[in-house]
């Protein structure tokens, strides 16, 4: 029996192509990198990377949502209940309270950053498909204009 040989090339979606998950997922395309970018979402990097406080909050954030960070709190929490301090732990209850309001902040500056670029999508959408709305209406009210003079033309002149 022959060997049947499968290819996987990544190709780029063609203009107007519906992007799953899942052709990412199978290899079907290139890195969500090698993709054009919403200008929103351009605009939006480029702020948070010229100022040092959303760094360092995205920086946090992005650690406090990854197991790295779960496996160090479950390490530094049983070290700290085993050898650090006698029961009912007062310091780490304190510690760990302190902290969740800490991340609760950092939580709620993500919803904010979130909310603040949907709604610069949104902006920069509508104004998009209202510039494509008018160009639209333009050429088809000069089809119609160029038809109804063919069509005048064509009527008033005919071939003889």
């Amino acid at each position: 029996m022959a060997a049947i040989e499968t290819s996987c090339a990544a190709v780029e979606p063609a203009a107007g192509e519906v992007v799953t998950v899942a052709d990412h997922q199978h290899g079907h395309l290139r890195s969500p990198r090698s993709l054009k970018r919403h200008p929103v979402v351009l605009e939006e990097q480029a702020r948070r990377a010229a100022s040092l406080q959303l760094r360092i909050a995205d920086g946090i954030t992005a650690f406090a949502g990854s197991m790295p960070f779960v496996y160090l709190h479950v390490a530094l929490f049983a070290v700290w209940m085993v050898f650090l301090e006698s029961r009912p732990w007062p310091t780490l209850t304190l510690i760990v309270s302190l902290e969740a309001i800490f991340l609760s902040t950092f939580v709620m500056i993500g919803q904010n950053r979130q909310a603040a670029f949907q709604q610069a999508k949104a902006d920069h959408d509508f104004a998009e498909q209202e510039l494509e709305l008018k160009t639209n209406t333009e050429l088809t009210r000069e089809i119609h204009r160029l038809t109804t003079e063919l069509h005048s033309r064509v009527i008033e002149s005919p071939a003889g």
